[in-house]
């Protein structure tokens, strides 16, 4: 099916539209993109060089894709902005391209931003996660599939966040997040296992003690991050949301929130 763009719309012509697509009036689009089938692009959307874009996406009005990234290292040079599928864009967000050249700013599937979100370079992000209003993420982050961050989450530069984790209202950090935790408040604190995501990913109750148990001695025990992952090895039985957890604190390196190294 072909794709339906309004004359009133700014699109390069060596801009490569997919099938399928709507693009509105007051769109802008620059020659070095790519958009796959099936999106749909509102106004005043701006999508910039460098963007690849997949199928299925929904841009809403006032959202710049590629952006040029915000860091005193960007010499102009040629970058990508890669999202993936299925994913829903609200209005006013940021999503900046990544600083050197073959770097990438990776948005992956089915993942909703809302408004006034900001993305920015070289960060990476998995599927299904969820940005709520006016949350920001600083460069060269890593955020793992299935993470909720709530309302105003400031998360700075180089820090990781781990599968399923929640990041309450607020929240701003600057040491990594492991899987699977809530943490939030003023100071930070862990309010414990994001069980409620846990079980939508398949995890039982035995499951779900086992990764309780492997935190109370990350955040309670007396004892450095390392440690407490071999306490969990030895303590903790195994299986693969345990392991991920160890993987996590021990490839650390700006440490764990909370958490004193």
């Amino acid at each position: 099916m072909a794709s339906e763009i309004s004359p009133k719309a700014d699109v390069s012509p060596k801009a490569k539209i997919g099938d399928g697509c709507k693009i509105y009036p007051f769109a802008y689009i620059e020659d070095d993109v790519v958009i796959g089938d099936n999106c749909i692009i509102y106004p005043y959307v701006s999508i910039l060089n460098g963007t690849r874009m997949g199928n299925g996406n929904k841009i809403h009005q006032g959202t710049v894709i590629a952006a040029l990234p915000q860091d005193f290292e960007f010499r102009g040079e040629p970058s990508e902005c890669v999202l993936g599928d299925n994913n829903i864009i609200h209005e006013n967000v940021v999503i900046n391209r990544a600083t050197h050249t073959g770097g990438q700013t990776v948005i992956g599937n089915k993942n909703f931003l809302m408004e006034g979100v900001h993305i920015s370079h070289d960060t990476k992000i998995e599927d299904f996660c969820v940005f709520g209003y006016g949350t920001k993420i600083a460069g060269d982050c890593e955020i793992g599939r299935n993470a909720i961050f709530s309302t105003s989450v400031i998360e700075n530069a180089g820090t990781r966040v781990g599968e399923a984790a929640m990041l309450q209202a607020g929240t701003t950090f600057s040491k990594d997040v492991p899987p699977y935790v809530i943490i939030g408040g003023h100071p930070l604190k862990y309010g414990g296992v994001n069980s409620t995501l846990g079980r939508i990913m398949g995890a039982d109750e035995k499951i779900l003690k086992h990764i309780a148990n492997a935190y109370r001695l990350v955040f309670h025990g007396q004892t450095s991050v390392f440690d407490a992952s071999l306490q969990i090895v030895q303590q903790v039985p195994d299986g693969p949301q345990i392991r991920k957890i160890v993987e996590f604190l021990r490839s650390t390196k700006a440490g764990i929130v909370t958490k004193m190294s």
